[in-house]
């Protein structure tokens, strides 16, 4: 049977865990809490006003001053002390977190739960007789989906452009005590590496793909979202394994409907059968008053 798009568009509501909490949001910015550490960041989209105290945002550990409307482009600034790099614990992870770079601090803790429904589909992989699942794990970061997967007992090939996140990743790795876990770290352009796995007939049982809207590859390829994604997604189309089966495509910083996307992954997976199901995923604050919307996304299955 065909895959069709669903009729309904569903909202994921990410709560935070114990080594994360959305404190508060508003007037363009966030305030969050990675392990010990307290960051007030840009939030284009927090429209509303906050809902803190000025002195309990005042206590953040440092700040991020975008620079015009770009929140890519900036610096931090540090009020009270923190280390070079610190832990947070991530379902049975370790995760370093850093305030190197861009604003991001190597992780996104708003993606926990497709983390959660990765595991779901490797578990039932499992169940359905697949000793050690595959993941490829696209656009990979820092790693925590990839160790999240190989913690479960999926093999993993984490593919990113980066040469700097995929030694941050093996940084996570190896204080997750995760060294023997079987992951492939692969620095690479992932629309090449897909297309050499189609060529190579891999298959896998979980893609995750989750791509920035611009950027390049180590030999400096370029990428656009919406001229390269159709391509990619074919390609990927092209690995899933015709046993257990699952997808996770996410998308965010930028403007778009999900229901784009969800048109794109039924017309490439149009041969497979299965579910999809498409929306937005959105992290609550703490006092469970406000939710902030972060990314779009589709998830495709072969089996319930």
């Amino acid at each position: 049977m065909a895959l069709s798009v669903p009729k309904t568009y569903h909202l994921i509501e990410a709560q935070g865990f114990a080594g994360y909490e959305l404190l508060d949001s508003g007037v363009g910015r966030k305030l969050e809490r990675f392990g010990d550490i307290i960051v007030n960041r840009p939030e284009a989209q927090a429209l509303w006003q906050r809902r803190l105290s000025d002195e309990r945002w005042g206590q953040a550990h440092a700040v991020f001053s975008a620079t015009g409307e770009d929140e890519d482009r900036g610096k931090w600034r540090i009020d009270r002390p923190v280390p070079e790099s610190w832990q947070v614990e991530v379902g049975g992870i370790t995760m370093a977190c850093r305030l190197q770079g861009l604003w991001h601090l190597g992780l996104f803790p708003e993606q926990m739960p497709h983390w959660q429904w990765m595991l779901e589909r490797i578990a039932a992989a499992k169940a359905a007789g697949i000793e050690r699942p595959r993941v490829l794990n696209l656009f990979g970061y820092t790693g925590a989906a990839s160790l999240l997967a190989a913690a479960a007992g999926a093999e993993v090939v984490h593919v990113d452009a980066s040469k700097k996140a995929i030694q941050w990743a093996r940084d996570n790795q190896a204080a997750s005590k995760l060294n023997a876990a079987p992951i492939r770290w692969m620095l690479d352009d992932a629309r090449k590496f897909t297309a050499r796995e189609v060529r190579r007939r891999r298959d896998y049982h979980v893609l995750l793909i989750d791509p920035p809207k611009f950027g390049r590859g180590p030999k400096n390829e370029t990428w656009d979202l919406f001229a390269d994604l159709p391509g990619l997604m074919e390609d990927c189309a092209a690995l899933i394994s015709s046993q257990q089966a699952a997808m996770v495509l996410t998308v965010y910083a930028i403007r778009a409907s999900g229901l784009a996307f969800a048109e794109l992954a039924a017309e490439k997976l149009a041969k497979t059968g299965g579910a999809m199901d498409v929306g937005e995923l959105a992290i609550r604050s703490k006092d469970g008053k406000a939710m902030v919307p972060t990314s779009l996304f589709v998830r495709w299955a072969s089996h319930a």
